[in-house]
């Protein structure tokens, strides 16, 4: 049973409504957010779109509601602020554009207007809902994107759910409209600036720099009669069938970048595909992503919490009070990054920061023209496959 989200008490005067910040610092913090309701109120949202995608196509998606529709024309113009913002010349260096800083700073200037395109939602909320919306692209300094920012861009839209922007019957075109045309943007994003993965492993070797996409779409084909999981591997049924799941699409994008086969550089996916059906491998990334985003310090630390989706105060949470007041002297402090690093935790999760590794993108056009004219997701200018490394 999902909570009716709905039907959550929403914010009234303009006094209530916080810009969210960061409190997240150490596994108490993090144990407490993990027993919150805005922890529950996240995983509710992600079932219950999950539940509305069933058997659907993206093809059949249709045009939005006039609720959703000012959505997209947001995201129609962040993609022109990109086509706006052309890379520089930077074919010394295989990692991050520098010009999706002056890009991120153009959406951050265009953020509250953009915000007002919105039907019905009140002007005193803006200020908290861009601080989501803008750290949804990418991080600003490191030039990067990951599942972090990905989980930014799922709390704007439950934000925006909590505040009677959407209702249920949108909830389907939220993922199969909205957020895959959220997937495009990001893709372009990735192949025009060369975004770094966040951290030196991508997402569990899913893909570079996405996850729920994967989710939702192996919920797409969670009844499907005759598709399977090792369908990954045919590649007539992935030209057949991209254009109307996700999961599919996401395999075609990743094979259009890479060579060899997922075992060497998406494992994961490889392993998943010997799955029986896609029932269990929705159930399986659900709880994957409990565990591995919203259950990991590296990735939630940098989570954001203000009125609409707070955090617990140490007198709502005694065992969090009870930690924080065992622990005060020995809390984490954030380095120069705003990241901060756990003692004692081995493998990738110590790697917050992650070594720095150059896109996909960048490293197949590794000593061809910079860039490639102008690279898009769904024509992918100028991307050749690249051998595993």
């Amino acid at each position: 049973m999902t909570t009716d989200l709905n039907n959550v008490e929403q914010p009234i005067a303009s006094t209530s409504y916080i810009p969210p910040t960061k409190y997240i610092l150490s596994k108490a913090h993090l144990a407490a957010f993990q027993r919150s309701k805005s922890h529950q109120d996240i995983i509710d949202f992600v079932d219950d779109l999950n539940d509305h995608v069933v058997g659907k196509k993206l093809t059949e998606a249709g045009e939005g509601s006039e609720r959703t529709k000012p959505i997209l024309g947001i995201l129609e113009s962040v993609l022109e602020i990109a086509k706006s913002t052309p890379p520089v010349d930077n074919k010394l260096s295989r990692f991050g554009n520098p010009a999706f800083k002056t890009f991120y700073d153009k959406v951050g200037e265009a953020s509250s207007k953009l915000h007002s395109r919105i039907n019905g939602l009140p002007a005193e909320a803006i200020p908290e809902l861009e601080v989501y919306f803008k750290e949804s692209w990418g991080n600003k300094q490191r030039v990067d994107y990951g599942s972090g920012m990905e989980f930014n861009f799922l709390c704007w839209l439950l934000c925006l759910t909590k505040l009677g922007v959407f209702t249920k019957d949108d909830y389907e075109f939220l993922v199969l409209g909205v957020f895959w045309r959220y997937i495009d943007v990001m893709r372009y994003l990735q192949s025009t600036y060369w975004l770094e993965p966040a951290g030196s492993h991508g997402v569990w070797g899913l893909d570079d720099y996405h996850f729920l996409p994967f989710l939702w779409g192996a919920g797409q084909l969670k009844d499907h009669k005759h598709l399977r999981p090792k369908a990954i591997h045919d590649q007539e049924i992935l030209e057949a069938f991209t254009k109307d799941y996700m999961y599919l699409s996401c395999i075609s994008f990743i094979n259009s970048i890479k060579t060899a086969s997922l075992r060497w550089h998406s494992p994961m996916l490889d392993d998943i595909s010997a799955v029986k059906t896609w029932s269990k491998v929705n159930e399986g990334m659900k709880k994957m992503y409990k565990a591995e985003v919203l259950g990991k310090l590296p990735v939630m630390q940098h989570a954001l919490f203000g009125s609409i989706l707070p955090f617990p105060t140490p007198d709502q949470d005694p065992e969090l009070k009870k930690t924080l007041e065992e622990e005060a002297n020995d809390l984490p402090q954030p380095d120069e990054h705003g990241h901060i690093h756990v003692k004692g935790e081995t493998g990738w999760t110590m790697d917050c920061c992650g070594i720095p590794v150059p896109s996909a993108f960048a490293a197949a056009q590794d000593g061809a023209t910079p860039h490639g004219g102008t690279p898009t997701y769904t024509a992918r200018s100028g991307i050749k496959p690249i051998p595993f490394d």
